[in-house]
């Protein structure tokens, strides 16, 4: 167990850290990132550290005195940081430790080296199955099959580990090689499979032509790699002789703001799509800069799933005329996030700013109101093991560009 020397030493250092942290805030709020209020009074600063120098010499010492445990100085050094952002009062504030930084930062790139497969955790039985290998990819080449279940990853039973532990296990260098040990169908018996990781795209973005030359488009996120597969998806069915066109963005929970203005800049004319403005009333305009536009009737599917960058896109299209919302009202997040990194490896997350449309709306907390609302009828919905079906919302959105 730590003395009561190295305990008050460490909190002292929590304690540094914590005027660092807050120093830091300091500097960004003098450049106009985003203001902070601090106490009142010219020495507000070193009041606020002699006051959590003394609270933090305090704890120490009822601790060491009393803390029956041995202490992990880290994680109570990450829970202090973390504790800092839930007291701003900001749902969307974090303190990101180095390997929650490197997790988000390989999601919002929408890649990441692995098996190749969607996975999932059985909600009854814990179990975390296979969903679907990705066609071509590491998984399937090795023998990986839908619905297997994995049992244990390089000789670690990992039965009743949750789905996130599990799936770090799995990912790694690309190049290595993991061996995931799987039970098939009701089978007794245990197959040992190894796959070699490789770098994995997400699938962001699903296309396929509808009848009547009506393309169709679905959007799951809003990642570094969607924009290259909107693109693709846009020209293969502009190739293909498409008239209209449907995007689905129902439970699209948002991602990146560069990724939704690069994909508006595929459909509008040059112009001002988004724009922000921060505590100090700076704002920053975004723009679709292309020559090229898509001069089609669409339609945006969206539901109360569809937020952030959902709304971004949706909104701008909206506002310039070009396209009917169809659904029911969207979320309503119209704040921006920023993601500071910092040198060791972690980052800050805070919200610094609201995003407006074109015409000047932020629909924060009361979300887009769609042209045409639509409630989605249950019982319309794709069938267990059916890929695709056209539910009543998105023929509602046919039957408007059946009209136009």
């Amino acid at each position: 167990m730590e003395s009561k020397y190295d305990i008050r030493e460490f909190l002292a250092g929590v304690a540094s850290g914590i005027m660092l942290l807050f120093m830091l805030l300091f500097v960004l709020a003098c450049t106009g990132i985003f203001d902070i209020v601090f106490l009142p009074g010219n020495n507000a600063r070193t009041i606020l550290e002699r006051d959590i120098r003394r609270k933090t010499d305090i704890i120490g010492m009822y601790i060491d005195r009393y803390y029956f445990d041995d202490i992990d100085s880290e994680t109570m050094a990450n829970s202090i940081y973390k504790g800092i952002f839930r007291g701003l009062g900001d749902n969307y504030a974090e303190y990101y430790t180095a390997e929650e930084y490197k997790e988000i930062t390989e999601k919002s790139n929408g890649t990441y080296c692995g098996i190749g497969a969607s996975v999932k955790e059985d909600v009854k039985t814990g179990d975390i199955v296979i969903v679907k290998p990705i066609k071509g990819g590491p998984a399937q080449k090795a023998g990986i099959e839908a619905g297997d279940i994995i049992c244990a990853v390089d000789g670690e039973i990992v039965v009743g580990q949750d789905l996130s532990t599990v799936l770090s296990k799995v990912k790694g260098e690309e190049g290595t090689t993991v061996s995931l040990m799987v039970q098939r169908g009701n089978e007794d018996d245990y197959i040992t499979i190894k796959v070699k990781r490789e770098l994995i795209e997400e699938d962001t973005v699903f296309s396929k032509m509808l009848s009547g030359q009506t393309g169709y488009i679905k959007v799951t996120g809003f990642e570094e790699v969607t924009k290259k597969q909107f693109k693709n998806a846009v020209d293969t069915l502009e190739d293909a002789g498409m008239k209209s066109l449907i995007i689905d963005l129902r439970n699209n929970g948002g991602g990146l703001l560069s990724a939704a203005v690069t994909m508006l800049d595929r459909l509008l004319p040059k112009g001002l799509v988004v724009y922000t403005k921060n505590k100090s009333g700076i704002e920053e305009e975004f723009f679709a800069e292309d020559d090229i536009c898509l001069k089609l009737p669409m339609a945006i599917l969206v539901n109360g799933g569809s937020a952030s960058a959902s709304e971004v896109f949706s909104g701008a299209l909206q506002d310039n005329g070009v396209a009917k919302l169809v659904g029911t009202t969207t979320f309503g997040k119209g704040i921006v996030q920023t993601i500071f990194g910092l040198e060791d490896g972690t980052a800050l997350k805070m919200t610094t700013s609201k995003y407006y449309t074109p015409k000047g709306r932020n629909i924060h907390k009361t979300g887009l109101d769609p042209d045409i609302e639509v409630k989605l009828d249950k019982d319309t919905l794709a069938d267990d093991g059916e890929e695709f079906a056209i539910d009543n919302q998105m023929q509602a959105a046919l039957d408007y560009l059946a009209g136009n």
